[in-house]
């Protein structure tokens, strides 16, 4: 995948199949194709935006998309301390591509999925904050992201995880509310 990625936390566990049996015949009425891989993952492509709530853009340029289970939620390095209870579950949903088209429409998907799954949104990485990092600049761009999430309704935790090097880092997860509210915002975008 070289498009951006959410995550969707559960809190109550349900087997991918039992997902996948629930949101198969909802996708259908608005994407095509709608498949199972090999893998068991679901790849599907949007055909219809306005079922979404998207009504300013068509599906061109659109690329495919996918659902999977994320094997890593919960993580022994990840700080639940924010979540009673913690996350017993995760979903990886993704872009197959980049660029606006596909970030506004993962983003919209991303919020009908919280709300059919009662999900929280793992946002993978700082919303607003540049990318590639500038360690010249970090602070300062922290500080920046913090202010512009905050100044959105909703609620947004961060949570710290280890990078590998030793070092902690935050991602932002936050509920539905938040998502409705960022995708209005004049710069949205998603980490990628």
């Amino acid at each position: 995948m070289v498009g951006p990625a959410v995550g969707l936390w559960l809190f109550e566990h349900l087997s991918f199949q039992e997902i996948r049996v629930s949101v198969l015949p909802w996708l259908e009425t608005f994407c095509d194709p709608v498949e199972i891989e090999k893998s068991g993952d679901l790849a599907f492509r949007v055909r219809e935006p306005a079922a979404l709530e998207v009504h300013t853009l068509t599906a061109t340029g659109a690329g495919m998309f996918f659902l999977s289970e994320d094997e890593c939620i919960p993580a022994e390095d990840e700080d639940y301390s924010a979540f009673s209870p913690p996350p017993v579950q995760g979903l990886v949903l993704a872009a197959g591509v980049s660029g606006r088209v596909n970030h506004t429409l993962l983003g919209h998907l991303a919020l009908a999925f919280a709300c059919r799954l009662n999900a929280l949104i793992d946002f993978d990485g700082v919303l607003g904050y540049p990318t590639p990092r500038d360690q010249t600049r970090e602070v300062a761009d922290l500080d920046r992201a913090r202010a512009l999430v905050a100044s959105l309704p909703g609620t947004v935790r961060e949570v710290a995880y280890d990078t590998g090097g030793g070092d902690r880092w935050i991602r932002h997860v936050g509920d539905q509310e938040f998502l409705s509210a960022w995708l209005q915002h004049p710069h949205f975008h998603l980490v990628k």
